[in-house]
């Protein structure tokens, strides 16, 4: 919804310059544009307010603490669904923003609204519940998350839940248009950037690719798709979620068509807390859907050239992410890719890419 700052959590993370933190990431946020196109998600909204109101016992004469407020929506939620006390922390000046809305509903005895960075900022009390809409493209980027860690070890009660509880990193094998379906400029473009990134490996050692954001279609999932990073928001640490590293195998469902790359996608769950559940369990997903995609999209991870596939062949994967050496809040993945098809012999691959 909004944004927060970086946890330096134990000295874990090497110190991050603020006004340059601020130029490359918050200032984003502070903008009422940017909190537009979140708060016109439905699949978004939909899933926070099922969420809070589906499940007013965790909320009702509680304290609540809301990281990166934004707009102030889910500190409103938490409030109207019986919260005694919210603390809504948003560290750009979109916190103004916030407190109109708050005044506008006549909650500003319940709702208070602090403008800082989660790591800097003091709370009178601790909290039953923490909630946040702290994901990013391809759920970490961002790494929002860090600062959701350090609220939750500061000020989370040792009974009190997390809104979202869980979440799961998703790839799946595609096919797109992006490789093929504009012509002309487009590939005479693109054939520059291959013979870039062609040369830029053959000289420096280096293959660069980025991947794109896109809004896929069922359809263009060509087979299996697997999980490669779950998460406890309850017990999860920075150290947990700097690296994300997997080995899985996909299956190839479709006859005979091109493997343009991997899809990347997260979903997230309010499920409360083993000893307090949720009432109902309420399911974020930004899976490539027909009805209506989020704001988030998907990752799109091409491959080119595409190889051609058919059903029953197989992709051994080894996978690795990390965050940018040259931005934290920014992600580097990996693909180590071997191609199993019964009739002919691919030999292995290794993709890099940029999440910008």
């Amino acid at each position: 919804m909004g944004s927060s700052s970086n946890a330096a959590v134990s000295g874990r993370i090497p110190p991050v310059d603020k006004g340059v933190d601020y130029a490359q990431y918050f200032c984003t946020y502070s903008f009422l544009y940017h909190q537009k196109d979140m708060l016109s998600d439905r699949v978004r909204m939909n899933a926070y307010y099922n969420a809070v109101f589906q499940n007013k016992h965790h909320f009702n004469g509680k304290a609540v603490l809301d990281v990166g407020t934004g707009s102030g929506i889910l500190a409103i939620w938490s409030a109207q669904a019986g919260a005694r006390k919210v603390y809504a922390v948003e560290a750009t000046k979109m916190s103004e923003h916030a407190r109109a809305l708050v005044k506008a509903n006549n909650l500003e005895h319940v709702v208070e609204v602090i403008e800082g960075s989660m790591e800097d900022i003091t709370l009178p009390e601790k909290v039953d519940v923490i909630i946040s809409e702290w994901m990013g493209y391809f759920l970490l980027r961002e790494s929002m998350f860090d600062s959701v860690i350090c609220a939750r070890d500061r000020w989370l009660k040792p009974t009190g839940v997390m809104y979202p509880s869980h979440a799961r990193m998703w790839i799946a094998p595609v096919k797109t248009g992006l490789l093929d379906h504009k012509v002309g400029d487009y590939h005479s473009a693109m054939d520059d950037w291959y013979n870039f990134v062609d040369d830029t490996k053959t000289y420096y050692g280096v293959d660069m690719n980025t991947s794109m954001w896109n809004n896929l279609q069922p359809h263009q999932i060509i087979g299996t798709a697997a999980v490669i990073k779950e998460i406890d928001c309850l017990t999860a640490t920075v150290d947990d979620i700097k690296e994300v590293r997997s080995n899985f195998s996909l299956s190839i469902t479709v006859e005979n068509t091109k493997l343009c790359g991997f899809g990347g996608w997260f979903d997230v769950h309010f499920r409360g807390r083993s000893e307090d559940p949720a009432v109902q369990e309420i399911e974020l997903t930004t899976a490539p859907s027909i009805n209506y995609n989020t704001h988030w999209g998907q990752q799109v991870f091409l491959l080119h050239p595409p190889p051609r596939v058919t059903n029953g062949d197989t992709l051994n994967i080894s996978f690795f992410m990390n965050r940018s050496k040259e931005n934290h809040r920014l992600m580097e993945a990996e693909f180590e890719c071997e191609l199993k098809c019964p009739d002919k012999h691919n030999a292995p691959f290794t993709k890099k890419y940029y999440i910008e």
